[in-house]
């Protein structure tokens, strides 16, 4: 069949629908909420859309590659490229980064980021949006070795149910995901799930930008295990700073007017709160506590049926402090317009579990940081770090704080942390020794 399905119309979904649009003769992005006319607006089931979202170096790369000149339309829909930590006052767990090189990445809303690339998405003819309706099931082909379509039910005064028929059905449909149990329902095993919990918390509101131009334009105050509280902010489209409160555990960051800026007060330095202090406030804070990492194993599955694949924050979710998400739904896309480039639509759904083993691949770097950063609280619900473990642990936090004042060190840190290189790179030999012999 010449027809595919994307459940959600998330960044993850937005980018699958415009890849598969090459191959398929109609795409349809099927989406819980309503799109709003005009304006970006936020959406209902994107609830942490209202905290800070950034798109890492790579991650723009690929984006840009997918729809070229998309990262000049999110500039001239007021997004904002940073140069970290060039442009970005940052207190590490270790100490300030200081006169040393980085990366860069984009800033904006989530509101902006859907808008503009659903623009630019919808200028294909062959891709179909149908907003207010929810998935609930899948259809089942050839005695259920396969997806032939899906089970929407409109959501509003009749709830009316349809069938969509798919040759391929790619579900991106977060973190509320409900992939697992529609699998289940077609008699497929529920897959593992790997699951860590530091039970962070997010409190944010948004803020008229100072006129004058200060010496930063942005600003990360992270916390560590000894003071679990960090705040961050960024400068988003309409002449606003877009600023998150963070804390672990019993350090919850609060909504109350008069808690949030005490909170604020209580980080590791005082330049937050003072940056805040003559800023106008344009609204009340809101919280956002869903913040698990957890990866549900699909692409481990011994049978897995034709035509159907998952992906984003449904596949794999990370704890948003470290900004990667977006940056794997852009990879996980490219990986997607590899594996479908020269093949027909009855080929590409026949080799869906090859897909989803190819899709799967991408989350690993982020896996990796988020998980190994996350287990140093104690509170963490997770497996905990073995001897060889803490010594990973107490390697980067060397290499950490040698990145804060060693050039070399840092490159190196930023590249592995916006994902344009792996995690291991950080153990080469010139890496270990400027950071082992530094003093944490």
């Amino acid at each position: 069949m010449g027809n595919a399905v994307v459940v959600g119309a998330g960044v993850s979904g937005l980018l699958a629908a415009e890849v598969l649009a090459r191959r398929f003769e109609r795409v349809t992005v099927v989406e819980r909420d309503e799109f709003a006319e005009g304006a970006a607006a936020f959406r209902g089931g994107v609830p942490q859309s209202r905290h800070v979202h950034v798109l890492w170096s790579r991650g723009l790369a690929a984006l840009d590659a997918l729809l070229p000149g998309v990262v000049t339309d999110l500039e001239g829909a007021g997004a904002v490229v940073i140069e970290a930590p060039e442009q970005m006052r940052w207190l590490s767990p270790a100490q300030w980064f200081t006169g040393v090189p980085g990366t860069h990445f984009l800033s904006a809303s989530r509101e902006v980021l859907e808008s503009t690339l659903r623009r630019r998405i919808a200028e294909r003819s062959t891709i179909t949006f149908l907003a207010r309706h929810e998935m609930t099931g899948l259809v089942a082909g050839q005695g259920d070795r396969a997806v032939r379509g899906v089970r929407l039910r409109e959501r509003g005064r009749d709830g009316r149910e349809i069938t969509v028929d798919a040759g391929l059905v790619v579900v991106a449909t977060g973190r509320s995901s409900r992939a697992a149990d529609w699998l289940q329902r077609l008699g497929y095993p529920t897959p593992a799930t790997d699951r860590f919990d530091a039970h962070l918390g997010y409190s944010s509101r948004y803020y008229r930008r100072p006129a004058a131009e200060g010496r930063w334009k942005a600003m990360y105050v992270q916390g560590n295990p000894d003071v679990p509280r960090g705040g961050v902010i960024v400068p988003i489209e309409g002449g606003r700073w877009l600023v998150t409160l963070i804390g672990q555990g019993e350090h919850q960051p609060p909504v109350e007017e008069k808690d949030w800026l005490a909170f604020a007060s209580s980080l590791r330095s005082d330049e937050l709160s003072e940056a805040l202090a003559d800023a106008e406030p344009l609204t009340d804070a809101v919280a956002f506590r869903a913040t698990a990492n957890e990866w549900t194993h699909f692409e481990r599955a011994k049978r897995w049926p034709r035509g159907f694949l998952v992906i984003g924050d449904a596949l794999c979710r990370f704890n948003p402090v470290y900004g990667h998400g977006m940056t794997v739904a852009a990879l996980q896309a490219q990986v997607l317009a590899e594996q479908i480039a020269v093949r027909e639509p009855v080929e590409i759904a026949a080799r869906a579990r090859e897909m989803q083993k190819a899709v799967a691949k991408c989350p690993q770097a982020a896996w990796a940081i988020a998980t190994g950063e996350d287990s140093r609280y104690p509170g963490t619900d997770g497996p905990k770090p073995g001897t060889f473990g803490r010594m990973q642990q107490d390697y980067m936090a060397r290499v950490v704080a040698a990145a804060n004042t060693d050039p070399v060190v840092s490159e190196a840190f930023f590249a592995v942390l916006s994902l344009n290189r792996r995690p291991e790179t950080l153990l080469a030999p010139r890496i270990a020794l400027r950071a082992t012999r530094r003093r944490t």
